[in-house]
C-alpha cells in the first residue's frame, strides 16, 4: 500500500473544506499549514450573518454573465484564501504554505486550471505565505512561489481573470 504524499494529504483536506462552500459557481477550500500543522481553514461563502447564494438560489455574477476571474466586487462571497487568512494568526502565516482545491458544486469533481484571483494574491503576499499549492487532479498539483507573484505583478499588465 502506497502512502499519500504530504502535499496530496493537505490537498485532500482542502478539498474536504471546499464541501462547506455556499457558492453556486465553484466550491473552493483552502488550508494554511506551517511546520506540518494546520493553522487555519477557509471556504468561499457570504460573510457571517449574510445570506449565502446557495440559500438565495441565485448568483448575481451569473445573472450578469460575468466571466470567471473578473468583477469579484460583485460577488457575495469571501474567497477561501481570504477566510483562511482571516482565521490565522499573523505569526503563523509567515513562511507558511497555503493549499487550495476547487470543486464543481454540481458534481463534486476537482476543477483544475484555477489559481488565486488578483485580490487574494495580494492578501497571500501580505500575509507572508511562502508557497501556494493548487490541486489540478487527485494526484497532480501546481506550486506557486509567492515571491514570483511579487516579481511578476499581474496587476500591471491590464489582464483580467486567471
Amino acid at each position: 500500500m502506497e502512502r499519500v504524499s504530504k502535499h496530496n494529504y493537505y490537498l485532500d483536506i482542502a478539498q474536504t473544506v471546499s464541501e462547506r462552500s455556499t457558492c453556486l459557481r465553484k466550491h473552493y477550500g483552502s488550508i494554511i499549514v506551517k511546520n506540518d500543522s494546520i493553522v487555519s481553514t477557509g471556504y468561499n461563502g457570504a460573510p457571517r450573518g449574510r445570506k449565502n447564494c446557495s440559500d438565495l438560489g441565485n448568483c448575481y455574477r451569473d445573472k450578469m454573465n460575468v466571466p470567471r476571474g473578473e468583477r469579484y466586487e460583485l460577488c457575495r462571497s469571501v474567497h477561501s484564501e481570504a477566510n483562511a487568512i482571516i482565521a490565522a494568526p499573523r505569526d503563523q502565516m509567515i513562511g507558511a504554505t497555503l493549499y487550495m482545491c476547487c470543486t464543481d458544486p454540481a458534481t463534486g469533481e476537482i476543477v483544475g486550471g484555477t489559481t488565486s484571483c488578483m485580490m487574494c494574491k495580494r492578501l497571500v503576499i501580505n500575509a507572508g505565505i511562502e508557497k501556494v499549492y493548487v490541486r489540478e487532479t487527485k494526484d497532480r498539483y501546481t506550486v506557486y512561489n509567492v515571491s514570483e507573484w511579487i516579481e511578476n505583478d499581474d496587476s500591471l499588465d491590464g489582464s483580467l481573470g486567471y
